[in-house]
């Protein structure tokens, strides 16, 4: 019988210290899972040296970091790349064709060989007085090269550029009396294009053919159109056909690869300095 009675006391005692513990937690309005005391972070007899939360362990996020600048570069550099490669030939055509100014030609009063090629050039001008658009030709003179003058006191004639041309197109049907020329020296186009202005003037001329190779038209037309904006002359420009650039695949020619890189920084040149 005792030990039915220390059974049923210690049952008893526990269902009493169960029912003391709800009491109390439902004062405190404490949120723990059952079989958690917390008494002012203090541990209740029978109870374990730690707390469990009640939140879900979640684990700590890692703070984003934001590209940097260099790494900025690189992908604008990237896409930039693969847009220049996808639209390669496209592009590299209109850099091309830019640089070719060609006008419906008429009958003038002078054509003008600008120096620099002169075989291709002389062809093309050729060609035009031939056809009966212009009944001279203007060839200019460029500047002698070093030592010229040792070969003169020599006594040695060395032919100018200006002689070679007219030599060549007197060969292609061009008599010598439609040739004009003058004996300043020229020094790139807008030197070519202020001795031709002065000649215009004194001769009354007021319409010209500029001959010059493709690459080079659309600097020679802004050029001569600045010179002669207060003369009110007409100006075409006719590239020469005998050139092999093609505006379609110049990148493909180590040749005209440097023209065209050329042309465009002396437009820039020009742009800043004449026009």
């Amino acid at each position: 019988m005792r030990p039915a009675m220390d059974l049923w006391s210690r049952l008893k005692n526990s269902l009493q210290k169960e029912l003391d513990f709800k009491d109390l937690s439902e004062e405190r309005g404490d949120k723990s899972f059952a079989g958690e005391h917390h008494d002012n972070g203090r541990e209740a007899p029978g109870q374990t040296a730690f707390q469990i939360e009640n939140r879900p362990i979640e684990p700590e996020r890692k703070k984003l970091k934001r590209p940097s600048i260099f790494k900025w570069v690189l992908f604008v550099i990237f896409i930039a790349y693969l847009l220049v490669s996808y639209y390669r030939v496209p592009l590299l055509t209109r850099l091309g064709r830019y640089l070719v100014v060609e006008h419906p030609i008429t009958k003038a009063d002078l054509i003008v060989c600008l120096m620099g090629k002169p075989v291709e050039r002389g062809l093309a001008a050729a060609d035009i007085y031939r056809k009966g658009l212009a009944s001279h030709i203007f060839v200019g003179r460029e500047k002698l090269p070093d030592g010229n003058n040792m070969l003169v006191k020599r006594g040695i004639h060395y032919p100018e550029e200006r002689d070679l041309l007219i030599m060549m197109m007197k060969g292609l049907g061009v008599p010598r009396s439609a040739f004009i020329t003058s004996e300043s020296f020229v020094e790139g186009t807008i030197g070519e294009a202020k001795v031709i202005r002065e000649i215009a003037r004194k001769r009354g001329l007021r319409s010209l053919i500029i001959v010059t190779s493709p690459s080079h038209t659309r600097r020679a037309c802004l050029t001569f159109q600045k010179v002669f904006e207060k003369d009110r002359a007409k100006i075409m420009l006719m590239p020469s056909r005998y050139s092999k650039f093609k505006a379609e695949e110049w990148w493909k020619s180590r040749e005209y690869v440097r023209e065209v890189i050329i042309e465009y920084q002396k437009l820039l040149y020009y742009a800043l300095k004449y026009f």
